[in-house]
C-alpha cells in the first residue's frame, strides 16, 4: 500500500481546516461536509477550537484516495502554536502550503515556508478561497513567486474568480474541469493562450532534472504528458519545483486535483531519503529503511492528555512494524513499555488497527514514561531518532490557583499540559515564590488557562510576574546594635559591632568574624550569622533580598547571665539593618541578554524601541536579509516583549532571552518601584 504523509500549513485563516474537511468528504472518509463556522469539522474538535473558530492543535486525518493512504495532518496557523507545526514537520515527507486568494502571502505563510524549507521538505502551494470577494489568482501567484520562490509554478489555472469561479484547467492534461463534480470540458477560449504559455513555462522548469528531456526539448521535440508527469514528480521531490494548485474548499472545486497531486508529486516514505538514527548502545550512526521486515523503530511526535482515556501518544513508524498488545523499548528513557490496542485517529475518533507498518502513523494510549520526542523500538537493536526541536517559550506569566482545591489539582495538571505541549514550560521563581508559566504569546497562555478549566476543572489566574529585584550597598560602613532587655528574672543581652561592605556584582554573600580577646564567646557567633542571614532576606530600600555584600563581625560584648543565642541573633539582625541603611543602599534589577532576529527593514524600529526600554544594543550581525541584534535590557522592560516585537514587525521578528546579570536601578525608577511597593502594602 502506498502512503503519503503530508502536512497542511499556512497563515491563520487561509482555510486549512475547511480544505481538510473537503478532502475527507471527497475521499469518502466522511459523509457530510463539516463547517468551521458551526463547529462541526473533524479536525477542530476541542471545545476551545470550536468556540474560537481556530485550530490550536495538530489533527490527524487519515484517508484513502484511489490506491494511496493519505495521512494528512492539519496544523494551526496562529504563530503562538508553532510547536504543533514543528511536531508535524518532523514526521511528514511533504507539505501543502495553503494561501488565501484574497489575502495573498501573509506573515504566517512566510514563516511556515521557512520552517518547511529548513526541514528540507518538498512542497506544493494550494491557492484557496477563489470564490471569495477580491480573490485574484494571478496577483497572488506573482506574490508567491516574488516572496516565497520563483520555482512556484502553476499546474492548475482557475476558470473565473470570485462569484464567477467555476473550475480549473489542468496544464498537464490541457483540459478544464468545472463545478463541484469536476466535469471535464474544453478550455475556455479566453484562457487558451494563457494556459499554453503557462504549460510551456512548466515544461521548461520540469525538464531541468533530466538531461535527456532537456536535449529533447531544446531540439524542438514534443514532451509527452507521461514524460512531463515524471519530470514534475522528480523536480518536486528534489525541491526544484513547487507546483501551485488552485481551488475553493467551500465549493469543493480543485479538491480532486489536489488529492491527485499529493499522490503523484509528493514522495512516499521510501522516497523521503535515507533516515539516519543513532545506535543506542554504541552511539554510531545507523541507517533505517522504511521496510516492514526491518527492526521496529518509531518516533512519538504528539502527546494528548485526556482526563478520561489517559495519555494518548501519536507516533510515526520509521522501520519495521508493531502490533497491538506488544512490548517495545523506549530507547530515550531506557525503559520497557507495553503497547496495548493500536489505533489511528480521525480527529478525535479512534479507529482500532491490529498493526502499523513502516511509514504509517498511529496512536496508542496509556504509555507510562514515553513523552513527545521519544524513540520506541525493539530492545534487541535499540536506536535513537532525532527528537523534535521546539521553539523556546519567551512570554511568561505568573499562574495562581483560584482556591486551595485548585492549588492541589494544579500541581498534577501542569506537568500534563506541558507534556501535551512542549512549547509550554513551568518553573518556580524562588526569589518571588511564584510559579511562572511560559509560552509563545498571550493567546497561547490564555488558551492554556481555558483548557485547564474545561479539561481538568482547574481554575487559575494569570498575571504579570513579579520582578526579582535585589538590594545591596554602595559603600563600606560599620554598624552596632545592643539588644538589652530586663523584665524580671533572666534578661536578654547581645551586643555586636559589624562591618558591612559591598562585593563585586555576582559576589553573593560572605560572613566572617574578627573577634579578639573573647569579646563575644565563640558559641554565640553562629547565632550572629543566623541573624544576619535572616535579616538580609528583606532589604531597607523596598524589602527585596540583599546580595553582593560581605558582613564581618568585629567586636561586641556579652553578659555572663543574660546573654543567649536569641539575644545575639536579634542584635545581629538589627545591626545589619543599620549597616544597610548607612551604606548607601541600592536597588538592583535583573538584566537580560536578548537576541532579536528581524528583517533588515525593521532594524531601526527595533533599536529605537530598545532605547525606550533602557536597553543597550551590543552589536548587529547581518544574516541573509535579516539582522541579528544583540542587546541587554532590564527584565522589567521586556516582560511582554513577545507581543511588542510581533506588533512592531507584523509578526516577522523572533527573539530569545536569558538572564545575564544584576545592575543598579536608576534613581527615578527606584523611587517608582518603592512607591508601587508601598501602594501594594496598603492594599
Amino acid at each position: 500500500m502506498q502512503i503519503r504523509n503530508v502536512g497542511l500549513v499556512s497563515h491563520q485563516g487561509a482555510g486549512k481546516t475547511s480544505l481538510a474537511e473537503s478532502m475527507l468528504f471527497e475521499t469518502g472518509t466522511t459523509d457530510r461536509l463539516g463547517s468551521v463556522d458551526n463547529g462541526s469539522t473533524v479536525s477542530d474538535f476541542d471545545p476551545v477550537e470550536v468556540e474560537r473558530k481556530m485550530s490550536i492543535s495538530l489533527s490527524l486525518l487519515p484517508q484513502r484516495w484511489k490506491e494511496t493512504k493519505l495521512n494528512i495532518i492539519d496544523t494551526p496557523g496562529y504563530v503562538d502554536f508553532i510547536g504543533e507545526v514543528k511536531s508535524s514537520l518532523r514526521v511528514i515527507e511533504g507539505a501543502v502550503v495553503v494561501v488565501c486568494a484574497a489575502s495573498g502571502v501573509e506573515v504566517g505563510t512566510e514563516r511556515v515556508w521557512a520552517d518547511v524549507e529548513e526541514a528540507g521538505l518538498p512542497r506544493m502551494v494550494f491557492v484557496n478561497k477563489m470564490d471569495r470577494d477580491n480573490a485574484d489568482f494571478y496577483s497572488t501567484l506573482e506574490t508567491i513567486q516574488s516572496t516565497l520562490s520563483t520555482r512556484c509554478l502553476p499546474l492548475l489555472l482557475p476558470v473565473g474568480s470570485q462569484a464567477d469561479f467555476a473550475g480549473v484547467v489542468d496544464l498537464v492534461e490541457m483540459k478544464a474541469y468545472l463545478g463541484p463534480d469536476m466535469t471535464e470540458a474544453a478550455i475556455p477560449g479566453d484562457l487558451q493562450e494563457r494556459c499554453e504559455a503557462a504549460r510551456e513555462q512548466l515544461i521548461e522548469a520540469a525538464v531541468e532534472v533530466d538531461d535527456d528531456l532537456i536535449s529533447k526539448y531544446l531540439d524542438g521535440g514534443e514532451i509527452t504528458n507521461d514524460e512531463l508527469r515524471g519530470a514534475i514528480r522528480r523536480s518536486t521531490i528534489a525541491g526544484q519545483l513547487m507546483p501551485v494548485l488552485v481551488g475553493s474548499a467551500l465549493r469543493r472545486v480543485g479538491i480532486r486535483q489536489l488529492l491527485d497531486a499529493i499522490c503523484s508529486w509528493l514522495p512516499s516514505p521510501d522516497e523521503g531519503g535515507a533516515l539516519l538514527a543513532q545506535d543506542a548502545t554504541t552511539g554510531e550512526p545507523v541507517t533505517l529503511k522504511p521496510d516492514p521486515g526491518s527492526p521496529f523503530s518509531a518516533l512519538v511526535f504528539k502527546t494528548t492528555a485526556d482526563p478520561y482515556v489517559g495519555k494518548i501518544s501519536c507516533f510515526r513508524v520509521y522501520s519495521g512494524a508493531v502490533s497491538s498488545n506488544s512490548q517495545v523499548w523506549n530507547s530515550s528513557k531506557k525503559s520497557l513499555e507495553r503497547f496495548g490496542q493500536l489505533f489511528t485517529l480521525l480527529g478525535k475518533t479512534q479507529q482500532s488497527v491490529s498493526e502499523l507498518g513502516a511509514g504509517d502513523i498511529g496512536a496508542v494510549a496509556r504509555l507510562e514514561s514515553t513523552a513527545t520526542g521519544d524513540t520506541v523500538c525493539t530492545r534487541d537493536g535499540p536506536v535513537v531518532l532525532d527528537g523534535i526541536e521546539f521553539p523556546r517559550p519567551n512570554f511568561g506569566l505568573s499562574i495562581q490557583p483560584n482556591t486551595k482545591a485548585d492549588l492541589d489539582k494544579m500541581s498534577t495538571v501542569l506537568p500534563r499540559v506541558c507534556e501535551e505541549d512542549p512549547s509550554i514550560q513551568v518553573r518556580r521563581e524562588p526569589d518571588t515564590n511564584e510559579f511562572i508559566v511560559s509560552g509563545m504569546g498571550d493567546s497561547h497562555l490564555d488558551i492554556l488557562k481555558e483548557r485547564m478549566r474545561r479539561k481538568f476543572g482547574v481554575e487559575v489566574r494569570l498575571a504579570a510576574p513579579k520582578i526579582p529585584y535585589k538590594e545591596t550597598v554602595a559603600v563600606k560602613t560599620k554598624a552596632e546594635h545592643k539588644h538589652k532587655k530586663q523584665s524580671g528574672g533572666h534578661g536578654q543581652y547581645g551586643h555586636v559591632i559589624m562591618e558591612v561592605e559591598p562585593l563585586p556584582r555576582a559576589g553573593g554573600f560572605e560572613f566572617g568574624e574578627k573577634i579578639f580577646g573573647g569579646a563575644i564567646p565563640r558559641n554565640y557567633i553562629p547565632s550572629v550569622e543566623k541573624g544576619v542571614v535572616e535579616a538580609k532576606q528583606e532589604g531597607v530600600v523596598a524589602g527585596y533580598p540583599v546580595i553582593d555584600i560581605r558582613v564581618t563581625l568585629v567586636d561586641g560584648s556579652f553578659h555572663a547571665v543574660d546573654s543567649s543565642d536569641i539575644a545575639f541573633k536579634i542584635a545581629a539582625s538589627q545591626a545589619l539593618k543599620k549597616g544597610l541603611t548607612q551604606g548607601q543602599p541600592l536597588l538592583l534589577e535583573p538584566i537580560m541578554d536578548v537576541t532579536i532576529t528581524v528583517p533588515d527593514s525593521y532594524t531601526g524600529d527595533i533599536t529605537s524601541d530598545l532605547s525606550t526600554k533602557r536597553g543597550r544594543v551590543l552589536g548587529m550581525v547581518p544574516e541573509g536579509g535579516s539582522n541579528v541584534i544583540q542587546a541587554q535590557v532590564p527584565y522589567a522592560e521586556v516582560l511582554g516583549y513577545a507581543i511588542d516585537l510581533r506588533s512592531i514587525t507584523q509578526g516577522r521578528g523572533t527573539f530569545t532571552m536569558e538572564f545575564s546579570h544584576y545592575e543598579e536601578v536608576p534613581a527615578h525608577v527606584t523611587q517608582k518601584i518603592v512607591n508601587e511597593g508601598k501602594k501594594e502594602d496598603k492594599e
